[in-house]
């Protein structure tokens, strides 16, 4: 008996969710940063094994909306609860319960789909401090599993793919065995230099930023392939900060960048960065939707 399904991955920002995801699926697809709006789209990873398939989702944290990418953003979390076969609600070690928390809980409290629930950062607390999260959120009445995990470094994720195996529907293997996700290439090369931006770059710049590629080219005869992209930035002194001194700004981007496009590729990549202004991109709903928000 095959199984197989949907299971959307939940949280507030910054609780673990894509770490968990790249860490089932072995490579890195969901781009990771401790800054919020991390990810911005619906990422469909793709765990397959001989008797079963999951298709995880990968979504925004919930938040609440600031603009309107914010408000797309809540949009493609909170649509796909109704969609799937299987909720997974990640929180993190805090033994008090914030506000979004408590917002996310409400909002699954109307919704029928099984849930499991996981505490992420479980090594950095006791057994009695895991033991008193595990009653609390059993306590709720919510929950088809509780796990406590620490997905930085793989415990209990075994334990995590079991439960989620038990709780699949029957179905049939919706993708190839050897792929792991259906993002194009451009979209990961993309979230590859994002994700350099939002380490490297201070605190307010980030979010305003967004990465097209313009160009992927392979050289003949040649295991090179050129890679030209134009970061947007919302202000024209954001501009400057991501360029940096002397350009050395951009240069890190691009090095640290180009390491992780390589691994992607197989490839050696020459890899071509230029910064451009886009003013206030996220309060308007027609560049949002040109940047691919939709």
């Amino acid at each position: 008996m095959y199984k197989s399904g949907f299971v959307t991955v939940v949280g507030r920002p910054n609780v673990g969710k894509s770490t968990l995801l790249n860490h089932i699926i072995g490579e890195k697809i969901s781009i990771i940063s401790n800054k919020p709006q991390t990810t911005r789209n619906k990422i469909q990873l793709v765990y397959t094994e001989p008797e079963f398939q999951v298709v995880f989702l990968d979504t925004p944290g919930i938040q609440m909306p600031k603009n309107k990418l914010g408000e797309y953003m809540l949009k493609v979390s909170r649509s796909t609860l109704e969609e799937v076969d299987l909720i997974t609600f990640m929180v993190d070690e805090s033994m008090k319960t914030g506000k979004l928390d408590n917002y996310i809980i409400e909002q699954l409290k109307s919704i029928e789909t099984p849930i499991i629930l996981l505490i992420n950062k479980t090594d950095k607390l006791n057994k009695d401090e895991v033991n008193q999260l595990i009653q609390k959120y059993k306590n709720m009445n919510m929950f088809k599993d509780i796990i406590p995990i620490s997905a930085i470094n793989g415990i209990n994720i075994d334990s995590y793919i079991n439960s989620v195996k038990k709780l699949l529907p029957r179905g049939p293997q919706y993708f190839p065995e050897d792929m792991i996700t259906d993002q194009p290439e451009r979209l990961i090369i993309s979230e590859i230099i994002r994700e350099k931006a939002l380490k490297n770059l201070e605190e307010e710049v980030p979010h305003g930023i967004f990465v097209e590629i313009e160009k992927i080219s392979e050289r003949e005869k040649k295991d090179l392939i050129d890679v030209h992209a134009i970061i947007y930035c919302e202000k024209e002194s954001h501009k400057g900060i991501v360029i940096g001194k002397g350009g050395k700004m951009l240069k890190r981007i691009g090095k640290e960048a180009r390491t992780d496009i390589e691994r992607l590729l197989g490839s050696q990549v020459n890899l071509q960065l230029w910064v451009k202004v886009e003013k206030n991109w996220r309060e308007k709903e027609g560049k949002v939707r040109r940047f691919g928000y939709k």
